[in-house]
């Protein structure tokens, strides 16, 4: 119980936590090493249950039977899920830019992990080779990002950067074009050029990207609001530029 602990307050570098049969499911799908998985009693006789418990026994993951409190104790979440589980965070980060013209996100000081969790899906399902979780972004892999992910985290390669900057310059050595969105006075979302290999810059919550990124960039674009709205989601914004920037490479 107190690794799960652990684990939920980010201690392990090296490991995640699973909260409930969807992400534990896709986290066996996606071909995670499961290091441990915790199971309600009284949940035992469900069938998604059983059949995760089958899954994980045939490849000798060591799972224990618990009562609900002690399920309460070990899950980090309110009310905890019949099931949780102690995973190998994946290691998909050499893979952001594979591909003959990679689109790349990168979150800048995204500090709500849900936020962060909510672009990876984003990024994930609008085709986008990769994430960069930079600055004082929350852990892509904690359990509130991982949960917010919907799984996507376990499969879209995932970097993080310990700034703006770096992320930046990694980018720029693999041949992208740094596109800073701005809340105005870029090139409309609708016009701009979102072709070849891209690197998109999304800043976090409140203040968005800093002046010195914005000024690195080499492009910047803004999606056009109706007044008085001033500034979008973090997650919405990758949201429409992800989704254009696949629009027109289809």
């Amino acid at each position: 119980m107190a690794e799960y602990r652990a684990v939920a307050r980010g201690e392990s570098a090296d490991l995640l936590l699973l909260d409930g049969t969807h992400l534990v499911s896709d986290a066996l799908s996606a071909g995670l090493r499961l290091h441990h998985m915790m199971v309600a009693a009284e949940a035992l006789t469900h069938a998604d249950i059983h059949a995760l418990v089958e899954r994980a026994t045939s490849r000798d993951v060591d799972i224990a039977v618990a009562s609900v409190p002690v399920m309460n104790a070990a899950s980090p979440v309110r009310s905890a899920s019949p099931i949780i589980a102690i995973a190998a965070r994946p290691v998909l980060a050499s893979r952001i830019f594979a591909g003959k013209a990679p689109l790349v996100i990168i979150a800048c000081d995204v500090q709500d992990p849900g936020n962060l969790g909510a672009i990876a899906r984003v990024a994930e399902s609008a085709g986008a080779s990769g994430l960069i979780a930079a600055g004082q972004s929350a852990d892509p892999f904690g359990w509130k990002a991982v949960r917010g992910s919907m799984g996507s985290a376990f499969r879209l390669p995932i970097a993080m950067h310990g700034t703006g900057a770096e992320a930046i310059a990694d980018a720029r050595r693999h041949g992208c074009r740094i596109i800073a969105t701005v809340p105005r006075a870029g090139a409309p979302l609708f016009d701009a050029d979102l072709e070849g290999s891209l690197a998109i810059l999304i800043g976090g919550e409140g203040h968005g990207l800093s002046a010195q990124l914005v000024a690195s960039a080499d492009e910047r674009l803004s999606i056009p609001m109706q007044a008085p709205v001033e500034s979008l989601n973090a997650a919405v914004t990758a949201a429409l530029v992800a989704y254009e920037a696949r629009r027109r490479r289809s």
